[in-house]
C-alpha cells in the first residue's frame, strides 16, 4: 500500500488515464476526491462493493418460488393475524 500527502488541488496520477485529485478536507478528517478516469473503468466505493458481494452471493442460493411464497403472509389467514 502506498501512502502519500497531498493538500486541496493535489493530484495523485495512477497510470496514464487515471487522476485522483483532493477536493477538499474538511473539519472531522472527511476528504472529497474528485477522479478523473475512462468512462469503461469501473469506480466503486469500497462499502458498494461488499454490498454487491453480498448480492451475487444470495442470488446463487437457490430457492423454489413456492418456499419463497410460503414465506408471505396470506391475506385473510387468521394464522397470520395473531
Amino acid at each position: 500500500m502506498l501512502i502519500l500527502q497531498r493538500k486541496p488541488g493535489e493530484s495523485v496520477l495512477i497510470g496514464d488515464e487515471i487522476e485522483v485529485t483532493v477536493v477538499s478536507v474538511e473539519t472531522g478528517g472527511r476528504v472529497r476526491l474528485a477522479i478523473s478516469a475512462p468512462k469503461s473503468l469501473t469506480i466503486l466505493r469500497n462499502e458498494l462493493r461488499g454490498a454487491m458481494d453480498a448480492n451475487k452471493e444470495a442470488a446463487r442460493e437457490e430457492a423454489s418460488p413456492l418456499a419463497l411464497l410460503e414465506l408471505l403472509p396470506r391475506q385473510g389467514d387468521p394464522e397470520t393475524k395473531k
